[in-house]
C-alpha cells in the first residue's frame, strides 16, 4: 500500500482563510493530533485540553487569512496558536485559584459566633414587634396580610372590604412608622 501524500498544509490554511470549510475540515484532521499533543503536554488535563485545542481551531478558522507562508511553516504557525492559547489557559486557571483563595482566607477564615448571630436575631425580633407596637390596627392588618399571608393589594382591599387606594395608604403609611421605629436616623434622611 502506498503512503499517504501530505496535504498541502499552506494551501489549506489560504483557502481557510477565503471561508472554505472544507480545507478547514482537511487541515484539522490532518494536524489536529499534533495540537492536541501539545496542549495536552502543556495544560494535562485532558478534558480542558480537548477544550483548548477547540479554540485552538476556532482561532484558525478566524484568523487563517492572516496566515502567511513567507514568514513561516503551517506548523509552525499553528503551533505557536496552540502554545499560547494552552499557557493563557493555565494562566487563566491559576488566577482564578488565586482569586478564590484569596477569597476563602478572608471569608471562610471568619468564624461563625453562633451566639453573638442568636442574640442579634432574637433583638432584631424584639425590635420588630415593638415597632409593629407603634402601627394603627389598620395598619398592622393591612400589613400583615400583605406581607406575611403573601396576598396582593387588591386582596388585601377585598378581604377587608376597603377601597384599594385606602389600603394602599394604609401600608405605605405603616411600612414608614416601622422604617422610623427601628431606624430612628431613617426619617432624619428623608
Amino acid at each position: 500500500m502506498a503512503p499517504t501524500a501530505e496535504p498541502d498544509l499552506a494551501r489549506l490554511l489560504l483557502q481557510t482563510g477565503n471561508g472554505d470549510e472544507a480545507s478547514f475540515t482537511e487541515l484539522y484532521r490532518s494536524t489536529s493530533a499534533r495540537v492536541f499533543g501539545l496542549v495536552r503536554r502543556i495544560v494535562v488535563d485532558p478534558a480542558i485540553s480537548e477544550e483548548v485545542t477547540q479554540e485552538v481551531f476556532l482561532q484558525v478558522w478566524n484568523k487563517a487569512a492572516e496566515f502567511s507562508p513567507h514568514l513561516g511553516s503551517p506548523m509552525a504557525w499553528l503551533m505557536t496558536l496552540a502554545h499560547r492559547r494552552a499557557v493563557d489557559r493555565i494562566r487563566s486557571e491559576q488566577a482564578h485559584r488565586d482569586r478564590l483563595n484569596r477569597w476563602s482566607e478572608t471569608e471562610v477564615g471568619t468564624p461563625f459566633d453562633e451566639v453573638t448571630e442568636s442574640v442579634m436575631a432574637r433583638d432584631e425580633s424584639l425590635a420588630v414587634r415593638a415597632a409593629f407596637g407603634a402601627l394603627t390596627d389598620k395598619q398592622r392588618q393591612a400589613i400583615e396580610m400583605a406581607y406575611y399571608r403573601g396576598l396582593t393589594y387588591a386582596q388585601v382591599a377585598e378581604a377587608l372590604e376597603a377601597p384599594l387606594g385606602t389600603v394602599k395608604a394604609r401600608i405605605r403609611d405603616g411600612l414608614g412608622r416601622l422604617r422610623s421605629a427601628l431606624d430612628p436616623d431613617s426619617s432624619l434622611a428623608s
